[in-house]
């Protein structure tokens, strides 16, 4: 190969790669293997709505019966050794997945911070039985115990591993905060051994049905945030939330917006609120310690 071929290929090759440093690389994980007693319908298709969405477009996902991790890492040079599992919302019928998922692994990944977003299995799928504090609840602790499996291989700290979630996302949160499930020592699985447990959650425009809330002893930091007036059900429940944590000693930090409507996570500016939210949690997070390598 002359000169000027060979440097046609590199400048080619540097080409191919630039996408890749402007634009976090991401790896898909399955929750569980091919076969495992949990899954059902597992040759059923994911329906996207709209169903062919073009570049940056938002879309929603439903029929989830194979739930993943989509795990984004951050530069080497920027991270923190924290991670966090970022689900999605969607009244469990449906996942926001660009705006309530891979958007915001982007923004954390800028920040130093890796993401794993959960692609979890939704309650109100016709035809399946799944519902909020099963299969939904099973797929988010997974994740946990994927990501703590996979930390070492990944440069991260399986003592900053954290929650973020988003509406009916918020919910399966609040739900794995409550559990402070740490392992299953005993299991034939290895990746049932791994905690489930939160170092911090956030709970963003968070909601749920009625259920039972018991906040256990060493549960983790949480941030909570929500619109007021214009989304008075879950604003409710978010001071309700904030209200359990804080008569049972749990550090937590709360924001309620005066308007803004449901939903529009970092990038609708009709949404909460704003997009001021996400500077807020980001003071959080430096707060604790999170945003700087070593543990808080």
């Amino acid at each position: 190969m002359n000169t000027s071929a060979a440097f046609l290929f590199a400048l080619a090759t540097l080409v191919l790669l630039a996408p890749a440093k402007a634009q976090p690389k991401s790896q898909v994980l399955p929750l569980y293997p091919p076969g495992h007693p949990t899954l059902q319908g597992q040759n059923e298709k994911e329906i996207l709505t709209p169903p062919n969405p073009k570049p940056g477009q938002y879309f929603n996902i439903k029929n989830v019966h194979n739930p993943i991790i989509e795990v984004f890492l951050p530069p080497q040079e920027k991270a923190t050794g924290t991670m966090i599992i970022v689900a999605p919302g969607g009244g469990h019928r449906e996942l926001g997945w660009p705006n309530e998922g891979t958007q915001i692994a982007k923004w954390l990944n800028e920040r130093g911070v890796a993401a794993a977003v959960l692609k979890y299995r939704l309650a109100f799928t016709p035809g399946y039985k799944y519902t909020v504090e099963g299969e939904a609840l099973q797929d988010t602790q997974r994740a946990f115990r994927l990501v703590r499996a996979n930390a070492k291989a990944w440069g991260v700290d399986t003592k900053r591993v954290g929650i973020l979630g988003f509406s009916a996302g918020g919910a399966l949160a609040a739900l794995v905060h409550m559990r402070n499930d740490t392992g299953k020592p005993d299991a034939t699985d290895p990746i049932e051994r791994e905690s489930c447990y939160p170092n911090f959650v956030a709970l963003v425009y968070a909601g749920w049905a009625p259920m039972e809330f018991k906040i256990p002893a060493g549960a983790g930091p949480a941030f909570l945030t929500s619109a007021g007036l214009d989304d008075a059900f879950h604003a409710k429940q978010t001071v309700e939330y904030y209200n359990l944590l804080f008569d049972a000693k749990v550090p937590a930090e709360l924001h309620i917006y005066g308007h803004g409507g449901h939903g529009g996570a970092i990038s609708e500016r009709k949404g909460i609120p704003f997009g001021t939210w996400q500077v807020r949690f980001q003071e959080w997070l430096a707060d604790l310690g999170y945003l700087k390598v070593g543990a808080p």
